[in-house]
């Protein structure tokens, strides 16, 4: 079965929105799983304290092999969190969109073929954390079906000129 990426990207701006997140550093190979794993054991508890979870996304910048796995959520949480779940006001930004449908084990090679594109394609990208915005819910959603918005961040420039 072939990767399914949709190779051609539309644009966005990702709306600023309130994020409560674990982060890592490391191979994201290593890091990512660990967070993800981590994080879901305090769900309840985030949604408790900052009102309902509203999305589900990653943060990420690849230089400095920085991740973070985490939920938007619908206010800024007004107790403490529970340790090491931290919370942050992320500002959106224009982005370049590519979907990849299907499992999330295709995340590495799907992030390897788009940085792929944006290298040949000479699309500028700006300092601002790449995104994997998780559209639906693994628990209720075939594995086949998963859709991944897989953001690149850019300048407004790119996206108007797309």
């Amino acid at each position: 079965m072939g990767l399914g990426l949709n190779e051609k990207y539309d644009s966005l701006i990702f709306p600023a929105t309130h994020y409560v997140y674990i982060e890592k550093i490391g191979p994201f190979q290593e890091t990512a799983p660990k967070a993800w794993q981590e994080i879901h054991q305090f769900k309840e508890a985030i949604a408790s304290l900052g009102g309902s979870i509203t999305g589900v996304f990653s943060m990420y910048k690849v230089e400095s092999q920085l991740y973070r796995a985490g939920f938007a959520v619908a206010e800024k949480p007004t107790l403490s969190l529970p340790e090491p779940v931290r919370y942050t006001y992320f500002e959106g930004g224009s982005y370049l969109r590519f979907v990849l449908t299907g499992s999330y084990m295709q995340l590495p090679k799907a992030c390897g073929r788009v940085f792929e594109i944006v290298k040949k394609s000479r699309l500028e990208t700006s300092d601002n954390f790449y995104l994997e915005n998780y559209v639906n819910d693994p628990y209720i959603t075939p594995e086949s079906e998963l859709k991944t918005e897989i953001l690149i961040p850019t300048t407004q420039a790119s996206v108007s000129a797309l």
